[in-house]
């Protein structure tokens, strides 16, 4: 009977991996000139903003959102604001923001995007070269289709070069990109 140490036959990552606390997303829908919003919030801040379909998918939240529960109270403060925008009366917000599901790369561009001013638009190299990198346009494009904060991450601000509008994957594509734009007073 051998009564030497126990060795733990999981690899040595599994044996020390932090277990990650579970965090609870609530979220809450509201009507918009672009149809509806769906909100999703975290302990941290806004983790994601969908529109363009009849129910939520949320397949941006972060990888530790383990419970999701409707609450209209929890995204009350972003639905004002959102409001608010529609309306004409904001054109920035004051939200705090949960970006953990995303890469280093991703929210760096995403924190540049929120630097556009409301009323211009810049084009993805100019954000490439915000980067220090303008050969990085595509990569920017990229990262931008993963916004999962649209219209408060302002992506559709972000143009082509040749000044087309480029792409958007919010609500209806182009024509959600073209209205958000049009309401800012940028010409599309």
């Amino acid at each position: 009977m051998n009564n030497g140490p126990q060795i733990s036959r999981l690899p040595k990552q599994k044996r020390t991996a932090q277990i990650k606390p579970e965090l609870a997303v609530r979220w809450g829908k509201m009507n918009s000139p672009l149809g509806p919003l769906f909100i999703a919030v975290s302990d941290r801040g806004v983790c994601a903003l969908e529109f363009g379909a009849a129910k939520p998918k949320f397949t941006k939240l972060p990888k530790t959102a383990a419970r999701l529960e409707e609450n209209s109270r929890a995204v009350a403060p972003i639905e004002a604001q959102l409001r608010e925008y529609f309306v004409g009366q904001r054109s920035q917000f004051d939200i705090a923001l949960d970006t953990s599901a995303l890469t280093s790369f991703q929210r760096k561009v995403l924190e540049i995007t929120r630097l556009i001013p409301p009323g211009h638009a810049w084009t993805y190299r100019d954000l490439a070269q915000r980067m220090g990198n303008p050969n990085a346009a595509r990569p920017v494009g990229q990262a931008l289709a993963r916004n999962p904060i649209a219209i408060i991450i302002p992506c559709h601000r972000v143009i082509a070069s040749d000044k087309s509008l480029g792409g958007y994957s919010g609500g209806s594509g182009l024509a959600a990109k073209r209205w958000l734009l049009r309401h800012e007073g940028v010409p599309s």
